[in-house]
């Protein structure tokens, strides 16, 4: 069974990617793909890998585990999804990295199924909208020592993705950019779930319509409508210029606001990020969604 684990990371939309794809479960029954409720196994995933860990697991674990998330489903690909998939918000960063417990939890849950098929999605997205965000959502302490302890130039993601491909080389793993998923989030819900280029979807502008005027969300509908055979690629061109009238400032403008950053340092960060993308489009077994 092909396994989906789409991983976060977190402030990048996940929770509305989680709702749109259950949204379209219905559609995607004729691929085979199921979506569990994350409250099925998200636990039982906590549980599996504490088993691991503690060499507590039973050789009939993976067989008891999917007993229980899929509830007498039958599928050929399941999507789970977590932003927690590699550690808490709180260690979503350390000095020099993102992510160090990600390691661990790859191997593990790659132990915890070794019939199965493993592939990973995760969102990208630029340090210097990324930190801020998550200081401002942590306490007074966490804060302090993330301003005090994490070197923003040091972050990268590339080698996030080449320590997965180095514990796990049989995973496939695909990424994309976070600040490109309102053109892209179609492309994103059919790559994870199976679903053909030209298959219907529910949702597959729900992004777009939070940064996009509603004038502008009509029109482009009305013209999409009108257009019927558009491929990916046109319809993306498309919806470009659409925006370039039509989108919100107030959400598509970030407000960077930390002790110590200027504006000269969020340049220079953003541009690391740019070219730090270029790396991870050229890591073996990483297929990137670019806008």
């Amino acid at each position: 069974m092909q396994v989906i684990f789409h991983c976060g990371v977190h402030d990048t939309e996940e929770d509305r990617l989680l709702t749109t794809l259950q949204r379209n479960e219905k559609r995607f029954r004729p691929v085979g793909t199921v979506v569990p409720d994350p409250e099925k196994y998200r636990g039982l995933l906590r549980e599996g890998i504490a088993a691991l860990e503690s060499n507590k697991a039973e050789p009939e674990t993976a067989e008891t585990l999917w007993r229980s998330i899929l509830n007498k489903k039958q599928a050929n690909r399941v999507i789970l999804s977590n932003p927690h998939f590699f550690g808490s918000r709180r260690r979503a960063v350390e000095p020099n990295e993102f992510y160090p417990e990600a390691e661990g939890r790859l191997a593990a849950l790659t132990e915890l199924f070794p019939e199965d098929q493993i592939q990973l999605f995760i969102a990208l997205r630029n340090p210097a909208s990324l930190l801020p965000v998550l200081v401002q959502q942590a306490n007074p302490q966490r804060q302090r020592e993330i301003l005090a302890e994490v070197d923003p130039y040091e972050l990268q993601w590339s080698s996030l993705l080449n320590r997965l491909r180095s514990i796990a080389p049989q995973v496939a793993i695909t990424a994309w950019c976070f600040e490109d998923m309102p053109l892209i989030w179609g492309q994103i819900i059919r790559e994870m779930s199976g679903l053909g280029e030209n298959d219907r979807l529910e949702g597959g502008m729900d992004l777009l319509a939070t940064i996009m005027t509603k004038e502008g969300m009509q029109r482009l509908r009305h013209y999409l409508g009108q257009h019927p055979d558009m491929d990916e690629s046109q319809r993306r061109r498309v919806v470009t210029a659409f925006l370039d009238k039509f989108a919100r400032d107030e959400e598509i403008e970030e407000e960077i606001d930390l002790p110590g950053w200027t504006d000269e340092m969020v340049d220079y960060l953003s541009q690391q990020y740019e070219e730090d993308i270029r790396l991870v489009e050229h890591i073996p077994g990483v297929t990137f969604i670019a806008a």
